[in-house]
């Protein structure tokens, strides 16, 4: 079958069939087709969409473009989890150990991240010692043991995502919901999940920054997973201001310490247990989300999901002392305080904004040869609806270079105050089976 017609039907608003999905997908992967007639095929899908049926045969495409990862030597069902990303996502460091500790195999195949902060492993790389290098037999048998690992990603997983990403992110391409759903669930599908728990934001600090947006890649990405076999549900939470107070990578590790210990803030915290909440239910665990709560509830309060943290560190070279003596972390050189210039409520703290700041401090990455200062970051002592007095802080910057001018001024326009009350948004706005 040649491309062209391949390219022109689905600009006609035809539906591609599975045979012609699996044949674009393999000639683009190994080079027959090349990058402009693939480029023409992602904008026919920008503007025509596609059904159900050809997004669960295009991700399935891509599980089949590379390497897939065979968990079936771990025990019990495998629960993966995923977010869309955003600011202050500290997620996965408190809903690993959390699940894992009530009996919920963790087999976490991680990336480094670009953009505000580092990745999950970039995050645990804060931990002296830590490390994700093993080879899968390891990995296995550390789940198998502990219920918890966590891995570098696969070089050869979903090459073509990779390829076809990398077209579509200069090919004005980007925004089109199969192409997203279809590239976030071919990776977690290939990565061995029996189950998906997806956490999708929507808000200023969002990939996608609409509701209606957010909702749409939800129901397609749910609908994808159940489709090719893997219970999936969705949570919709809100990125409208930063998830908990913490910004950057040894600040986001203490912070998912504390919420460990039960002394976490409140949105990181309920957003892990309503999330956890799921993954129990996926995996057996526990028979529907109020039993699966207080199980995760239980594993806090009796130090239970903390310890499983420590023997987390251990098996993976980390040192465990951080956790009773976070100092140990990398720790910035300065601190500054960001004082308020007026009285009143936290009506809105620009999620993104705040992100972008935390990244000129270097707690992120700009391009992936960026290097990463551990070390630096923001906390917010305010959030939406707190009341504020002139002079008291409202972040603490910590840097490691005494020139922060331009990150002050990205702080100061991130944060607005009001004169009246402010109502803070729900941080859970919905969810999708």
């Amino acid at each position: 079958m040649r491309t062209v017609d391949l390219i022109t039907k689905k600009r006609d608003g035809g539906e591609l069939t599975e045979t012609e999905i699996n044949s674009l997908i393999r000639g683009y992967t190994e080079g027959t087709i090349p990058d402009y007639q693939m480029s023409a095929m992602a904008m026919a899908i920008f503007f025509r969409g596609m059904t159900p049926t050809e997004r669960a045969n295009l991700t399935m495409a891509m599980v089949h473009s590379g390497e897939t990862i065979d968990l079936s030597a771990i025990s019990g069902i495998k629960v993966d989890k995923h977010s869309t990303g955003g600011v202050g996502d500290t997620t996965t460091l408190v809903l690993a150990p959390l699940v894992a500790s009530i009996g919920v195999p963790v087999a976490k195949m991680s990336g480094r991240g670009l953009g505000h902060t580092g990745g999950t492993i970039d995050k645990l790389e804060s931990v002296p010692g830590f490390h994700v290098e093993m080879d899968n037999e390891t990995f296995i048998e550390l789940v198998n043991r502990n219920g918890l690992a966590v891995i570098g990603q696969s070089d050869n997983l979903t090459p073509a995502d990779k390829k076809l990403y990398g077209l579509r992110d200069v090919t004005g391409t980007v925004n089109s919901i199969p192409l997203i759903a279809s590239s976030i669930m071919s990776k977690k599908i290939a990565s061995g999940a029996d189950a998906i728990v997806l956490d999708v934001k929507t808000g200023d600090g969002a990939f996608m920054k609409e509701m209606s947006e957010a909702e749409e890649l939800a129901a397609c990405m749910v609908d994808i997973g159940n489709r090719v076999g893997r219970r999936t549900v969705a949570v919709l939470s809100d990125m409208s201001q930063p998830l908990g107070n913490a910004i950057g990578n040894a600040l986001e590790v203490k912070e998912a310490i504390d919420t460990l210990k039960g002394v976490g803030p409140e949105d990181l915290t309920d957003l892990c247990l309503t999330l956890g909440s799921h993954m129990a239910v996926l995996a057996g665990v526990a028979a529907d989300k109020v039993a699966a709560r207080k199980l995760l509830e239980e594993a806090i309060s009796t130090g239970q999901a903390l310890e499983k943290f420590k023997i987390f560190l251990i098996a993976q070279g980390g040192d465990p002392s951080v956790v009773d003596a976070p100092e140990r972390l990398p720790t910035a050189k300065y601190r500054f305080e960001v004082p308020a210039k007026e009285a009143g409520f936290v009506a809105t703290i620009a999620a993104e904004n705040m992100g972008l700041a935390a990244m000129l401090l270097g707690a992120g990455r700009a391009t992936k040869d960026s290097t990463i200062d551990l070390a630096v970051g923001i906390f917010l002592h305010k959030k939406i609806g707190d009341p504020v007095q002139v002079g008291e802080s409202l972040v603490t910057i910590h840097a490691n270079r005494e020139s922060i001018e331009e990150v002050l001024i990205r702080i100061y326009e991130s944060i607005q105050i009001s004169g009246q009350r402010v109502t803070p948004p729900p941080l859970l706005v919905g969810e999708i089976k």
